[in-house]
């Protein structure tokens, strides 16, 4: 069993960036940041705005002042995609010296503290990529109806039935990656821009034999704001699994 400890510990001789992909998230976004800065562990944050008219950006700009070294952003003009944002934010990460890079929902789904339980087990078992899993043992969603629960556990195993990869949380958006392999990725010409986009990022690690672990977190439905996920991004997310096993194919 590995601790908040061990990572506090661990993490002093390395620096971790938590990338975090927003629009409008300005009831959010506050309340986040100082959770994960109350950590206090060093966590450097970069979060990633699409042109939110609700003003997250400069909400951000505002806690800069506060966070001067650990808090930065990165501001595009437009709405692209979570893909397409979290691609940017990598590649934004890669001009600094950063060992370990985690996805991050920006909606308070996924609870701060888990940051430690995630890069703890990455450290320890010098693992590749480390998922924070809601559908393993020990894993929960709370906040959710039964037939989101369903649709999530469904595309799961539509995932894995495409992929053959042994990952129970193929969608799961809470990721700690060793930069070494992210950088590897990356270069792989990542095709997906929806949420779709979490599935072939593993399945890329998956395809290079990277080391990957599962480890059980409580997934909790936001409170504030509006999903961004619906039917036509489904739909969308479904086809970029096919094309995306497609190339795969056509790279054998």
């Amino acid at each position: 069993m590995h601790n908040g400890s061990t990572a506090i510990a661990s993490c002093k001789g390395s620096t971790v960036l938590v990338v975090i992909p927003t629009y409008n998230e300005i009831e959010n976004i506050e309340p986040l940041l100082r959770a994960i800065f109350d950590l206090n562990i060093g966590l450097h944050v970069l979060v990633v705005d699409d042109h939110s008219p609700d003003g997250t950006a400069q909400r951000v700009v505002a806690l800069q002042q506060q966070y001067k070294a650990q808090l930065h952003l990165l501001n595009r003009p437009r709405k692209e995609g979570i893909g397409n944002a979290y691609l940017a934010g990598f590649s934004w990460a890669f001009a600094y010296d950063y060992g370990y890079i985690f996805s991050f929902d920006g909606d308070f789904s996924h609870h701060p503290m888990d940051l430690l339980r995630l890069l703890a087990v990455a450290m320890a078992h010098q693992a590749d990529l480390v998922i924070g899993s809601r559908y393993i043992h020990g894993g929960k969603v709370i906040g959710w109806t039964k037939g989101r629960i369903l649709l999530s556990y469904l595309a799961n195993l539509l995932a894995r039935g495409i992929t053959c990869m042994p990952i129970k949380d193929s969608t799961a958006g809470f990721v700690c990656y060793k930069c070494l392999l992210l950088k590897e990725i990356i270069t792989k010409n990542v095709t997906s821009r929806g949420y779709s986009f979490q599935v072939e990022m593993k399945f890329l690690a998956y395809k290079k034999k990277a080391t990957l672990i599962e480890i059980p977190i409580t997934f909790k439905n936001r409170v504030y704001g509006l999903s961004k996920l619906n039917c036509a991004i489904a739909w969308e997310s479904f086809v970029d699994l096919l094309r995306m096993k497609w190339h795969s194919w056509l790279r054998k």
